[in-house]
C-alpha cells in the first residue's frame, strides 16, 4: 500500500485505502475451465486507520479525526502489537496488548454512548411540540441501547428485536461493527508459534465475543512482499511458515456478511460482491439496475456441482442446472446466467 511507517505515533493521519483480491481457488478453477479474456476476483478493500489512545473520544491523540474515519468502514480489523523491540515505540511506552484492547474498545463505547446520547436528547428537545408514536419508541429503544454501552458491552453482543435492530441500523455504532483481531507477532514467535501474550489475548477475546483471532507477522510479511516468488517459497519452506496474508483477507471479507457469487463465460469470469442473504433480484441488480428492474429468472448451478461434474452440459443433464424466481436467496458460490426484460426503455 506504500503506507508511511515511522517511529513516532501518528505518523499516518489520513487514511490509507487499498483493494486487495480475495483468493479463492474457486475462482481460479474456474477461469481454467472458461479460459475467459477478463479475469475479476472478489476484492477486499482495505482502510489503514492511525491507532488512538486513551481519552481519544475526548478528542486526545487524533481523537475525533480517528472516530469519523472508522464510523465509515462496515467491519474493524484491530491490529495488536504483541512484539518487543526497543527501537519500535508504543504510545503507552510499554508492551501490553489485553490493555491496550481495553483501551481501543472502551473509547469506541464512550464515542458511541456520544453519539447516541445526541441522538435521543435531540428528539426529547421536540417534546413541548409533541412526539409521534415513533420517535417515543427511538427513545425508549435508544435508553436501552445506552443502558446496554454503560455497563461496558459491545452493541454487536445485544440480542435486539427486530424493530431496535432497525434503529442501531440507522444509528450506525462502531461498537456494532464485526471486529477481527490481529496479533502482530515478530517472525521468531510466529515461526515458533509461540508468545506470552497469545494465550491471555485468546482468553481476553473469547470473554468478549469471541470474534477470529489471527497471529501474524509483520516483520516477515514485510520481507516477504520484496521477494520473487520462487525466492518466497522456498524461504517459506526452509522456516516452516506461510504467509498469513490470504487467511487475513478471506477472515475479514466474511465478517463484514460479504459473499459472491460468479457469472462465468468464455468473455469473463467475474465475482460480484453481495450482502448475505440477498435475494435473485437484488443479486441481478449488483450486475446493472436493468437487470433487477426487469428480473425474470436466475438460472443458477453451484459451483460445487459444476466442479463435481465437469461441464455445463454434465451439470444439467444431471439435472442440477436450475431456474429460480424473486424469492430465491443466492449462496455463496452460485454461478448465475440472469434472463430480464426491460420493456419500459426498449431494452431486451
Amino acid at each position: 500500500m506504500g503506507i508511511p511507517a515511522e517511529n513516532f505515533p501518528f505518523c499516518t493521519i489520513d487514511p490509507n485505502a487499498a483493494r486487495v483480491n480475495v483468493p479463492d481457488d474457486r475462482f481460479r478453477w474456474l477461469c481454467q475451465l472458461y479460459k475467459p479474456k477478463s479475469e475479476v476476483p472478489a476484492f477486499l478493500e482495505v482502510v489503514d486507520i492511525a491507532g488512538l489512545v486513551k481519552g481519544a473520544a475526548q478528542g486526545e491523540g487524533l481523537g475525533n479525526a480517528f472516530l469519523s474515519h472508522i464510523q465509515a468502514v462496515d467491519g474493524i480489523i484491530h491490529v495488536c502489537r504483541a512484539f518487543e523491540d526497543p527501537d519500535v515505540v508504543h504510545v503507552e511506552d510499554r508492551v501490553n496488548p489485553v490493555e491496550d484492547l481495553e483501551i481501543i474498545h472502551s473509547e469506541l463505547r464512550a464515542k458511541d454512548i456520544e453519539r447516541l446520547e445526541k441522538y435521543v436528547q435531540s428528539i426529547r428537545d421536540q417534546e413541548k411540540r409533541g412526539l409521534k408514536k415513533e420517535q417515543k419508541e427511538e427513545i425508549v429503544m435508544g435508553d436501552h441501547v445506552l443502558e446496554w454501552l454503560k455497563e461496558g458491552k459491545d452493541v454487536r453482543f445485544g440480542d435486539w428485536s427486530t424493530a431496535e435492530i432497525e434503529f442501531l441500523n440507522n444509528i450506525q455504532l462502531i461498537s456494532a461493527k464485526p471486529v477481527v483481531y490481529l496479533v502482530n507477532l515478530s517472525e521468531k514467535d510466529y515461526i515458533r508459534k509461540k508468545n506470552k501474550w497469545l494465550a491471555k489475548l485468546a482468553a481476553w477475546v473469547q470473554e468478549h465475543g469471541g470474534d477470529p483471532i489471527i497471529p501474524f507477522s509483520g516483520a516477515l510479511e514485510n520481507k516477504l512482499f520484496d521477494m520473487p516468488e520462487d525466492e518466497k517459497e522456498a524461504y517459506c519452506k526452509e522456516v516452516g511458515a506461510t504467509s498469513a496474508l490470504p487467511k487475513i483477507i478471506v477472515t475479514g471479507f466474511k465478517a463484514v456478511h460479504l459473499i459472491y457469487f460468479f457469472t462465468a463465460g468464455p468473455d469473463e469470469v467475474k465475482c460480484w460482491q453481495i450482502r448475505r442473504h440477498t435475494k435473485a433480484p437484488q443479486a441481478a441488480g449488483a450486475i446493472h439496475s436493468d437487470f433487477e428492474r426487469g428480473f425474470i429468472c436466475a438460472e443458477v448451478m453451484h459451483y460445487d456441482e459444476l466442479h463435481e461434474l465437469g461441464n455445463e452440459q454434465a451439470v444439467k443433464a444431471a439435472g442440477k442446472y436450475r431456474q429460480e424466481g424473486k424469492t430465491y436467496e443466492v449462496k455463496d458460490g452460485d454461478i448465475i446466467f440472469f434472463k430480464f426484460n426491460v420493456t419500459a426503455s426498449g431494452k431486451k
